[in-house]
């Protein structure tokens, strides 16, 4: 049964929705559960290290699966296991047993963003505009939403067990329903390769611009709640603003990319983000009190909003790869880059500060201005 391209939209806006509540759910507890483990800055970086490891790991499987299954069949596999990965990261009492279920939440993580963009791509072809940058603002309004029931549920005393099996039930519950609904690609084009391809010199560079914004993006929100607590010393209630107001300003951000883009051309955009990050780290670094310091985090926010949809975007419209592959490849260059920033951060913060190592991030978005401006996009 053939569905219109509406419905399609719609069933693979769910699932970028679901992802993003799924690592929202986790990045709101980060702080709860260091303290209910006792862990220090140095030790937390270690910790969240696992999950770049987890997607080392499914570097092998993850584009192998989407061309031999079909994005549809590993969406729904990875999705499912992302849940119940979460569920196991509330539950584990030992840094041990932490390591080990993020390390199986970071391989889940990288299946989930491969076979979604895949699924992304799909749909943008039925359509005569561009539309990426809308279904990762609504990844970033998952984010917006997992951040406020996260910080409700601190303030309710809600222990993380019980918080990320709600979580989990609502993920699988849609993934069920929206089933029917994807692109049914179980016999896709064979292409490059069979698992990771090596993108061309063009598409490494839209790697590295998404890898440093991203680099940002994932520190923003594993360690935006601990800058606030430990930096600005904000009240234990409002610890969560600074990833909340971030998130908002980057859902809000990527709902106008596509205009944006179209209006000012792709190089102009991402200039302009990587420059928005850049003054919003500083603000956050100059003036480490709280209306400062959530300003900055909203500037950040709407900085790195549109810098990965426009790179997977042009990442899909190159002339030397098909989508899927030239998608996929340009997707893990940049993950890698927002699962390892956390963990670096944590690494300088114990070896340093924290001011010092959001520091680093201000530089980190600072050469997505300078490689913006020196690739031929």
């Amino acid at each position: 049964m053939s569905h219109s391209p509406k419905t399609f939209r719609i069933a693979v806006a769910a699932m970028f929705f679901m992802a993003g509540l799924c690592f929202a759910s986790w990045a709101s507890r980060i702080a709860t559960i260091q303290q209910k483990l006792s862990l220090s800055d140095a030790q937390l970086g270690g910790v969240l290290f696992a999950l770049p490891v987890g997607l080392m790991l499914s570097l092998p499987i993850s584009g192998w699966a989407v061309t031999k299954m079909g994005s549809r069949k590993v969406l729904a596999i990875a999705l499912t296991l992302y849940a119940l990965a979460l569920v196991s990261l509330g539950y584990a009492d030992t840094t041990f047993v932490l390591v080990a279920c993020l390390t199986v939440y970071g391989l889940a993580s990288n299946a989930v963003n491969i076979s979604v963009n895949t699924q992304a791509v799909a749909t943008e072809v039925m359509y005569t505009k561009p539309i990426m940058a809308s279904f990762h603002g609504l990844w970033s309004l998952a984010g917006f939403l997992g951040a406020g029931v996260g910080t409700l549920m601190i303030a309710q005393g809600v222990v993380p067990q019980t918080h990320f099996i709600i979580i989990a039930v609502i993920i699988i519950a849609t993934i069920v329903i929206c089933w029917n609904f994807l692109h049914n690609d179980r016999s896709p084009v064979k292409s490059e390769g069979s698992g990771f391809v090596m993108p061309d010199k063009s598409l490494i560079s839209l790697g590295l611009i998404a890898f440093c914004s991203m680099v940002v993006e994932g520190a923003m929100f594993d360690w935006s709640v601990i800058y606030l607590k430990k930096v600005v010393q904000t009240e234990e209630a409002l610890i969560g603003a600074g990833y909340t107001a971030g998130m908002c300003f980057m859902a809000a951000g990527r709902f106008v990319a596509d205009w944006f883009s179209h209006r000012f051309g792709l190089k102009t955009t991402l200039q302009v983000s990587g420059a928005l990050s850049t003054a919003g780290l500083l603000v956050v670094v100059i003036f480490p009190t709280f209306v400062p310091a959530l300003i900055g985090f909203m500037l950040v926010g709407a900085g790195i909003s549109s810098v990965v949809p426009m790179v997977y975007s042009a990442a899909g419209r190159s002339t030397t790869m098909l989508p899927g592959p030239a998608i996929a490849a340009v997707s893990t260059i940049s993950f890698v880059g927002f699962l390892v920033g956390p963990p670096v951060i944590g690494f300088l913060a114990e070896a340093s500060s924290l001011k010092i190592s959001f520091l680093f991030l201000a530089v980190m978005a600072l050469f997505v201005v300078i490689l913006s401006t020196r690739a031929k996009i």
